[in-house]
């Protein structure tokens, strides 16, 4: 298969540790850059942009988004960029903080050009089998799932957690946060072209990663958020918000034939679930594409993913199929696929 486009379909790492950390409480925040650029670099990837609260520190990437909280770290990848190559090395600079890896969740949506994924992501059998070799053996409650739909799209999901320790797990979300990972294709053209910088233009990238989130309504999903965004050149942006405890992220590649854009969410199961819905409908109107699907993960019990359809379909846009599934400590995942009433 010829490569034609880039690839705009993200992998996300999100690893969760425990330990003491009773003089600064920052834990893993105390990870040196030149220690976060080592393990960019086996990722291939770098930093572009950078910003930081009391919370979490957030890294805008050439290839997506990196989050650092005192003992939770998530990398988000997109393009040909080996992910996993990640794991070993933040297992190891942990453990010389004092941080023992307690969970893990892998997930990512069927890529658009498969065949040129290197490895460890050539398919996601291999992608587990890397995991299971890489991570702990403690981490022994392990699942992994392909929740497929009735397109050609489906979610993939690993999960591993300590046995011993998922109560620890269960005490550092005791605020019960919820994912939400929205992937988006066949944006429209005229709304996708926003996404490009005029040539020339004498803007660097933050410069011109400002101007566009304000341009594309961006900006106005959240307007608390304090937003850390990049242009790239000559197309492509990328966004991280930082919202108290809570980040949001967007991903756009734009051009025609393999348009893709992201959005993803955390957040708290006692939030007022109609402003994550509100979210959601604000960035199906800023990119209108033709398919997109939702994977809402939150603790069991709690269903966040009632709601979706009826925040999307007004939209224009119509649910496809659904798929639910359990997981060891990380809760509940449901995948649900949107389709254009005109396809």
């Amino acid at each position: 298969m010829a490569v034609s486009g880039f690839e705009g379909f993200e992998k996300r790492i999100e690893l969760q540790f425990y330990g003491d950390d009773p003089v600064t409480g920052k834990g893993l925040r105390l990870l040196d850059f030149f220690s976060l650029e080592k393990v960019l670099h086996a990722v291939q990837c770098t930093v572009v942009s950078a910003v930081g609260n009391k919370y979490f520190d957030s890294y805008v990437l050439s290839e997506s988004s990196l989050f650092v909280y005192p003992t939770k770290i998530i990398i988000k990848t997109c393009g040909t960029t080996q992910l996993l190559k990640s794991v070993r090395l933040l297992v190891d600079y942990a453990i010389t903080m004092g941080l023992t890896v307690c969970g893990c969740r892998y997930t990512r949506g069927s890529f658009i050009f498969p065949h040129a994924q290197p490895y460890p992501h050539t398919s996601f059998k291999e992608e587990v089998v890397y995991l299971e070799e890489n991570l702990p053996k403690s981490l022994s409650c392990k699942k992994a799932s392909v929740m497929n739909s009735k397109s050609c799209y489906k979610w993939h999901v690993f999960n591993a957690c300590d046995e011993e320790h998922m109560v620890v797990m269960e005490d550092m979300q005791a605020d019960d946060l919820y994912t939400v990972e929205i992937c988006m294709t066949e944006l429209d053209r005229v709304l996708a072209k926003k996404f490009f910088r005029r040539f020339n233009d004498g803007k660097n990238g933050d410069s011109a990663g400002k101007e566009m989130t304000e341009a594309t309504g961006i900006r106005d999903v959240n307007r608390n958020a304090l937003i850390c965004d990049y242009a790239f050149d000559p197309c492509g942006y990328s966004m991280n918000g930082l919202d108290g405890n809570r980040y949001s992220t967007v991903h756009v590649t734009p051009e025609d034939g393999f348009s893709y854009a992201s959005f993803e969410c955390v957040g708290s199961v006692y939030d007022d679930r109609e402003e994550l819905f509100e979210f959601l409908n604000k960035v199906v109107k800023v990119f209108k594409p033709a398919a997109l699907s939702v994977s809402t993960t939150c603790p069991s019990g709690h269903e966040m993913w009632r709601g979706v359809a009826k925040a999307i379909e007004p939209l224009g846009m119509r649910l496809r199929s659904r798929a639910a599934d359990e997981f060891p400590a990380a809760g509940s995942v449901v995948f649900q696929t949107f389709a254009s009433r005109q396809k």
